[in-house]
């Protein structure tokens, strides 16, 4: 579907919820990026772009992403056994204590603020963590957005975080985040696409020095993130 054709409602929602502005804490986090760049990994401009098109493609593309796409059909058809499904998958797969600390606070955060828009949210997750992409795929659903679109906002909001998070931890100059920030766009459709054709069941969690780095960050001696 062109963006352009979306109900003007749908439209605002999606991008109220991918903007930075939005109060679940997602700034607080570099997802281990700060700690590759204590690495010497992600020390740079080029690295650190190239690093955050890595996550995108190998790991947001092939697990978040492909969990937030069937989750938006889960929440529009009331299918709780699948939504509770996809949410215990997110949990289990987050490889280090920071990351299931984002995600469950992430998701509480939302929750939150999604019960000021919809006072039965509460109700719809009972027995859920949850996690912040279930929490967004709701959010999603609720505004009348297919999976495509829901996608396509989750992931331009993790961009623009990790773009925020590598220009104070590399350091980097405005202009250079920009810069990041338009490779990212530019290759979020193609990340986007491969999500959504992902069949149920087959979302993928492997990123070992993502994980490794995380791990390595809980106990790392100077830092600006939680994670």
């Amino acid at each position: 579907m062109n963006p352009l054709a979306l109900a003007p409602a749908t439209l605002l929602g999606l991008i109220w919820l991918a903007s930075p502005a939005l109060p679940v804490g997602g700034f607080s986090y570099s997802e281990a990026l700060e700690a590759a760049v204590d690495a010497g990994l992600a020390d740079g401009e080029p690295q650190a772009g190239a690093w955050l098109l890595d996550q995108l493609q190998l790991s947001l593309a092939r697990g978040d992403l492909a969990v937030l796409a069937q989750a938006v059909d889960g929440w529009a058809q009331a299918d709780a056994a699948r939504i509770a499904a996809l949410d215990r998958w997110m949990l289990c797969t987050r490889e280090s204590a920071e990351f299931v600390l984002q995600t469950e606070q992430m998701g509480r955060s939302l929750l939150e603020w999604l019960k000021l828009q919809h006072p039965d949210a509460p109700a719809a997750f009972a027995g859920l963590a949850p996690s912040y992409p279930v929490a967004f795929a709701f959010a999603a659903a609720r505004a009348g957005a297919a999976p495509r679109e829901a996608c396509l906002a989750y992931a331009f909001g993790w961009a623009e975080n990790m773009v925020a998070a590598a220009v104070k931890a590399v350091p980097l100059g405005q202009s250079a985040g920009q810069r990041m920030l338009q490779r990212l766009a530019q290759a979020i459709p193609a990340a986007v696409e491969q999500a959504i054709a992902v069949p149920a069941g087959a979302q993928q969690a492997f990123a070992p020095m993502l994980a490794i780095l995380s791990a390595r960050h809980e106990t790392q001696y100077s830092r600006l993130f939680r994670s």
